[in-house]
């Protein structure tokens, strides 16, 4: 190797060696060794040195090829005690900032997503239910007052039906009256049955409902 590539190496060396002290300031931080189990932490620990001793060979190869020097062991070691004797407390200092930066920032795009596209549609479909049940409610009181009016229009007609019938029914002999009235009663108890039975299912399907 040249002079020059040497000193290209050593100054490479002594970059790497303080970025190497940020970055495991960095990784130190978010990894909390106290919150996380010990073979997590080890398995961490390991890709973490991995990657590091990688990205360091990568920088040397650029540099001279790959060439390993003593020296570049104690260049590594004097750009980590830099770092730590000159940069960490600044470095940590704006770790800290950037990281409650970027969870400010993140919560505030959060809420700005909840506010321009959830809080609309929220109202939108909370209005269509509202105008959709007030129709509903409409259309079922209109139903309810054509009834009354068919019901009233009904029993108009059925008063003198009901007085016409009964006069005719009376004419009739005895015993097709009675037997008359045993088929009406018999048809008025299945019928009440049937409505019971209905009455009873629609009380169970409510019942499971809630």
């Amino acid at each position: 190797m040249t002079l020059t590539i040497q000193f290209y190496t050593l100054l490479a060396m002594i970059g790497m060696g303080s970025l190497f002290g940020a970055a495991l300031d960095t990784y130190n931080h978010f990894l909390k060794r106290s919150e996380r189990n010990k073979w997590i932490v080890f398995l961490h620990d390991f890709l973490f040195w991995i990657i590091q001793g990688l990205v360091i060979f990568y920088v040397l190869f650029l540099v001279n090829e790959g060439e390993l020097r003593l020296y570049l062991f104690l260049a590594l070691l004097c750009g980590f005690s830099a770092y730590q004797a000159l940069f960490k407390d600044l470095y940590l200092r704006l770790l800290s900032f950037v990281i409650s930066l970027v969870v400010k920032l993140f919560r505030f795009l959060t809420e700005l997503v909840r506010l321009v596209l959830f809080e609309p549609i929220k109202w939108i479909i909370m209005t269509m239910f509202v105008f959709i049940m007030g129709i509903g409610k409409g259309v079922g009181t209109l139903l309810k007052g054509i009834g009354k009016v068919i019901l009233f229009v009904l029993n108009i007609f059925w008063k003198p039906l009901k007085w016409i019938f009964l006069k005719t029914w009376n004419l009739f002999p005895v015993f097709v009256t009675k037997n008359g009235e045993k088929f009406y009663n018999k048809g008025k108890g299945i019928l009440l049955k049937m409505k019971n039975s209905i009455s009873e299912t629609i009380h169970k399907w409510r019942k499971r409902r809630k």
